[in-house]
This record gives structure tokens, sequence and C-alpha cells, in this order.
């Protein structure tokens, strides 16, 4: 009987990846499966299409591990959104997060993904929950900044929106134009908190002159640590108008990652464990989360 529910177990979390969860259905976070959505690029970062299952390996804690799944193709994604909207962000920079973002969820996502629409200063908020992506268009217009900036508070805000998301694949993209600087949460809350999602950060760093002299100098060090420990990345633009095609940039990869999955090898343990994904070329690089905490499935797996 064990090994019938565990057979069930991993049909259901394969099956969620290629079929996805009818309206009203929600995904409930766990490790039964370790998911891991993996972008390779070249020498000069372009994104690399074509690979297949045998060019993969997965190694947790440096040991490797068979493959269970492996899909090439766009599978749904729940992604989150969180705007600043401090004080600084007034102007052109308001604008064109208003701009960037209504291209995002009328152009750039499926309509079959979902999405959530989140604003933070000195306190994170959601404005929309899960919905269809084009909902969230125009969601930004009669948004005034104002306040100091909680970049730290709104990620963990955010981690916990992804426990009662649809699909497998999530991840957040962060636009913010200058440090944490009233955050409860610290850096290593935040990563503690996330490590517990299977969401991938990315985060847009505007840096550009005229900020609000509440934000301390800029610099994107704490989004780096943030973006990189779950396989994202973190882009420094210069200029509001750029902001537009650095959100291009983020949902081309969203469009071209590969979905590993492998069964860990260990018993729930509550312990953080690592995780590398590399490809028989050496020429491309991987980027993936860089590990996960290994709790317990909850009852009720996607599609329950």
């Amino acid at each position: 009987m064990p090994l019938l529910l565990a057979l069930v177990s991993v049909t259901a979390v394969l099956l969620a990846l290629v079929e996805p969860p009818v309206h009203g259905q929600v995904y409930r976070s766990g490790v039964d499966l370790v998911v891991v959505a993996a972008t390779v690029v070249d020498a000069d970062g372009r994104l690399v299409p074509g690979l297949t299952q045998s060019d993969f390996h997965v190694f947790d804690d440096g040991v490797e591990q068979r493959i269970l799944q492996f899909n090439a193709e766009r599978v749904p994604v729940s992604l989150g959104l969180a705007i600043d909207v401090s004080d600084s962000m007034i102007g052109a920079r308001m604008a064109a997060a208003r701009k960037a973002i209504d291209r995002f969820v009328l152009s750039l996502l499926d309509e079959g993904d979902e999405a959530f629409l989140m604003v933070f200063n000195h306190a994170p908020s959601v404005k929309t929950s899960w919905t269809r992506p084009r909902s969230l268009s125009g969601r930004l217009d009669r948004v005034t900044p104002s306040g100091s900036t909680a970049i730290f508070d709104a990620v963990v805000k955010a981690a916990a929106m992804f426990e009662t998301r649809r699909f497998q694949r999530c991840g957040l993209v962060v636009v913010s134009d200058g440090n944490d600087t009233s955050s409860d949460a610290s850096l290593q809350d935040t990563l503690r908190r996330i490590n517990l999602t299977d969401a991938s950060i990315y985060a847009i760093a505007l840096d550009a002159p005229g900020g609000a002299a509440i934000n301390r100098p800029f610099s994107p060090e704490a989004l780096n640590d943030l973006t990189g420990q779950t396989g994202g990345y973190t882009e420094v633009i210069h200029d509001p108008s750029e902001l537009t095609a650095a959100a291009e940039r983020i949902a081309n990869e969203l469009n071209h990652q590969y979905t590993i999955v492998y069964a860990p090898p260990r018993k729930p343990d509550g312990q953080y464990h690592s995780i590398r994904v590399r490809v028989d070329d050496s020429r491309l690089t991987v980027r993936s989360r860089r590990g996960y905490t290994h709790l317990k499935a909850k009852p009720g797996g996607p599609g329950k």
C-alpha cells in the first residue's frame, strides 16, 4: 500500500507539468518531487533551445539523480509582479512601470497563465490576487508613490502567495529603484522564506538620476543575492525608458525554460539541500535555483 500511494503522488505531480489544472484548482507546495526550472545560455548570454533530457544532469547535495520527467516546451506559469511605489518612483519612473506591466500582462504572458500584482513602499500590499494576466492591465494607474522601500518584506509576503498558486512553475518579478530601507525581514530571513517555494525571482533595478533623498545610494547586491539563489537574475537599467525592454527579456526567458523533475534521495528532514544542474556541452551555462528546503508535501497535491 505505501508503494501504491507513492506512485499515485509521483504520477499526480508529473501530470500537473503537462496538463494545466482547470480553473479553481490549487497547487499545494511541498516536496514529493523536486521540480527545477532551468535556463541555458551560451557564452554570449543567448538562450539555447533544442536540448533534450540526455543533455542534462542534476545533482542533489552533489550526488547525481535520475531525471524522472523532462519538458522542453513552455508550461503555464504562476507569476507575481511586485512593484516599488516608494516616493522616489514618482514621475517618469512610475509612468515607465505602468507601461512595462501593461506590456507584460497584455502581450508577453499567455492567457493560460495566472498572475498577481503587489505594490510596496514601507509596507507591501496585494492589489490583485491570482487572476488571468490581462486582468492586471491598468491596475497601477491610480497608484501614487509615497513612503520608503521595504523590498525584503515584499518578497516574504509574495512567497506566501505561492502557497495557493495553480501551477507548478512559478516566479516573481520585482521592480525597484532603491535599496531596502525599512523592511522588518533581513536578507537571510527572506532567503529562508523563498527557499520554501519553487519560485524564481527576477529583479529590474532602476539606477537613474533623480531619486528621492529617502533612498540610500543605489546598490543591487542584495537583489543579486535574492535572484541568484533562485535561478533568476537582476538587471540594472539606467533610464526608465529601458524598463519595458527589460521586462520583455524576462518574459522571453520564462518562455524558453526547461523543466526537470527528480525524486529527492531522502525522506523529508526540514533541511536545506543544494541543487546543481549542468549540461554536457561545457560552453553552455545553466541557471536554476540552488537548493530547496525538504519539507513533507502538504495533503492534496496539484488539482486538489
